[in-house]
C-alpha cells in the first residue's frame, strides 16, 4: 500500500495533485479526497463497525464507519469503497452506493484527518474476514442502539463516524436503502 496515491484538491473539489498515501497525514494534512463507508448486513440491517488496527496511523484502536479510504486518481468512491472493502474485510458488496456529501478536519495525537470525503452505503449478505493491518476488530449493531452508543459514549468513536451517522439518520436515500425509521432517542 505505500505506493497507493493520494488525490490532493481545493475546498471546491478541484485536483491539484497527488501525494503518496504514506507521506499525506501529518499534522498540517493538505485536503485530500476520502469516503468512508457504512456496511449493513441484509439479514437483519444492523451496522458493522470497525475497531482500527493499531498499526493505523490516524485514529489506531478506534471505533468507527465501516470502511474508509482513498480514491486514486480517476477512481470513483464507490470503486475505491469496493476495492477497500474487499481488501481490509474481504467484503464483497451486494448494493454500494453514495448518499451524501460530507467535508471533515480533526487532529487526534498530533495527526489531521483533511477530507472531502462522501459517505457511502453498502449492503452484504456475508460475514467479514478481517486483514489485521487494517481492522483489530468489527461488531455488527442495530442502528438505533448504535446512535445510542455514540450520544452516550462518543470518546469510544472517531469524531467522522459519528458525525456521518448524524447525516446518515436524516439522509431520505439512506432510508430508503435501507427501509430502516432512523430516528434517534
Amino acid at each position: 500500500m505505500s505506493t497507493e496515491l493520494v488525490v490532493l484538491v481545493d475546498e471546491q473539489n478541484t485536483v491539484l495533485g497527488t501525494i503518496r498515501k504514506a507521506d499525506v497525514h501529518s499534522a498540517r494534512t493538505p485536503l485530500h479526497r476520502g469516503f468512508s463507508t457504512f456496511v449493513f448486513r441484509s439479514s437483519d440491517k444492523h451496522v458493522m463497525l470497525q475497531n482500527r488496527s493499531a498499526k493505523k496511523k490516524t485514529w489506531p484502536l478506534t471505533w468507527s464507519n465501516s470502511c474508509c479510504g482513498h480514491p486514486g486518481p480517476g477512481e470513483s468512491n464507490v470503486d475505491a469503497a469496493r476495492r477497500r472493502l474487499k481488501y481490509e474485510l474481504a467484503l464483497v458488496p451486494t448494493l454500494i452506493e453514495e448518499v451524501a456529501p460530507y467535508r471533515y478536519c480533526f487532529t487526534k495525537d498530533g495527526t489531521m484527518e483533511n477530507e472531502i470525503c462522501p459517505i457511502l452505503v453498502a449492503i452484504v449478505d456475508h460475514e467479514p474476514v478481517i486483514n489485521p493491518d487494517e481492522v483489530r476488530a468489527v461488531r455488527w449493531m442495530e442502528w438505533t442502539a448504535f446512535l445510542k452508543s455514540i450520544e452516550r459514549n462518543p470518546q469510544e468513536y472517531s469524531e467522522w463516524c459519528i458525525e456521518q451517522a448524524r447525516i446518515l439518520e436524516n439522509t431520505p436515500r439512506c432510508k430508503e436503502l435501507l427501509n430502516l425509521e432512523v430516528v434517534l432517542t
